[in-house]
Order: C-alpha cells, then sequence, then structure tokens
C-alpha cells in the first residue's frame, strides 16, 4: 500500500532527526559541563580584621596568602576576602545576606572567623554563639562547606566568661556538623614577632604562619568537594 510506505519513510525521517537534535543537544552540552568541571572553587574568607589583612599591604592578608598557598599545592580556587574590622558577630551576621548576593557564584567553602570582637568588649558569649550558630546555618543552607575557626578569650575576663566563650565554637560545630579549627591565631598569639605593634594583629609573617597551620584543615574540606 503506497500510504503506508509513505507512513513508513516520514516514521524513519522523523527518528533521523530525533537523533541528531539529541546529539547536538549533547555535544552542546559537553563544553559547558566541561566548563563547570574547571571551574575554580570559591572559599570565602569571612570575618573581622584577623580576615580582612589590618594595616596590611594588598597581598598580605589572610585571603591572598591562603589562596596563594592553595594554588602552590595544585588547587584550582580563589579566595574571597570578607573581613571587616571591628565586626562583632551581630554585624558580621547583619551582612551576610548582601554579601553572598554580591559574589559571582555561591562559595564552596566558607572559613568563619568572627567573636573576637564580642569578647573583647565583654558582650555575653551566648550572644555570639547564637549569632555564630546562625551564619553556619545560612552557609550550609546555601550549599557550601563551613570551616568554623574558633577565638580564645583573654584571661583577665574571669575563667566562667573564658569557659563559656571558648566553648560556644566547639558546640556550634558539633551542633551542625562541620569542621572546627579550635584557634585562628594559632602559633601567632603572644608571638611579638609575629604581630603588628598593637599585640593583637599578625603581621605579614604572622598571617603565613596561619595560613600553613590552617591549611591541612582547609585541604581536607576542599578534597570533600571535588
Amino acid at each position: 500500500m503506497p500510504e503506508l510506505g509513505l507512513m513508513r519513510a516520514l516514521y524513519q525521517m522523523l527518528l533521523a532527526m530525533v537523533a541528531v537534535i539529541v546529539s547536538q543537544a549533547a555535544t552542546a552540552a559537553a563544553p559547558a559541563a566541561t566548563t563547570a568541571a574547571a571551574r575554580p572553587l570559591l572559599v570565602l574568607a569571612y570575618g573581622d580584621s584577623l580576615m580582612a589583612g589590618y594595616q596590611l599591604r594588598p597581598g598580605e592578608g589572610f585571603a591572598p596568602q591562603l589562596e596563594k598557598a592553595l594554588k602552590a599545592k595544585g588547587r584550582a580556587v580563589q579566595v574571597v576576602g570578607a573581613g571587616v574590622s571591628g565586626d562583632t558577630s551581630t554585624q558580621g551576621r547583619a551582612r551576610l545576606g548582601w554579601v553572598l548576593a554580591g559574589l559571582k557564584q555561591p562559595p564552596d567553602l566558607v572559613i568563619l572567623e568572627l567573636g573576637a570582637n564580642d569578647m573583647l568588649r565583654g558582650q555575653p558569649p551566648r550572644v555570639a554563639r547564637e549569632n555564630i550558630d546562625a551564619m553556619v546555618k545560612a552557609f550550609r543552607a546555601r550549599g557550601a562547606r563551613v570551616l568554623l575557626a574558633g577565638m580564645r578569650a583573654s584571661p583577665n575576663l574571669g575563667r566562667a566568661y573564658v569557659t563559656e566563650f571558648e566553648a560556644l565554637y566547639p558546640a556550634v560545630a558539633q551542633a551542625n556538623k562541620v569542621a572546627l579549627y579550635p584557634f585562628f591565631l594559632d602559633g601567632v598569639a603572644a608571638q611579638p614577632g609575629l604581630l603588628l605593634g598593637d599585640g593583637m594583629h599578625p603581621n605579614p609573617r604572622g598571617v603565613g604562619v596561619m595560613v600553613s597551620r590552617i591549611l591541612p584543615a582547609v585541604e581536607r574540606e576542599l578534597a570533600q568537594i571535588r
């Protein structure tokens, strides 16, 4: 029957057209997938003056030194500094939304370091705990891993305050199942040769020590992403 033959021919042509379209779609998607796979991971260094590179020249702060160290290890990564000098945990929490909105891509890893200014002002540790917990949850809700950097309290604030303040970091990390780096200034605190004249903020050498100390923890987190 001529009609049957015509229908069969049209059906075969339709199948061929579908095959071509699928092939073209797969070819077009391949470069996009490759580009996505090759995209550098974004690390957000979120904190206060210790993250901001207080009184340091460009390239000497925590974010650029960490990026340089990671690239030396062969990692495709961009480290964005989001530290604001003087920020308490309350202020850090307040600006979180617009900082994330200003990024070109969501962060893959956030190194969260806040609370030192809360402590220096003698603010209740429970406030810092609530704020830091909220920030960890907000970053995780956006798909980022979080490495929480802890701080230590000045002994002159009294044993009760020191105990409560220093306990907030492991408590928040455990409650949210995120990694904890116990002390952000490890190896630098109370070392005059690694600090600025104020005895509180790291100089470029001090930042280098901080980066070398925290680097293994950062690499462990990045390994979980790619």
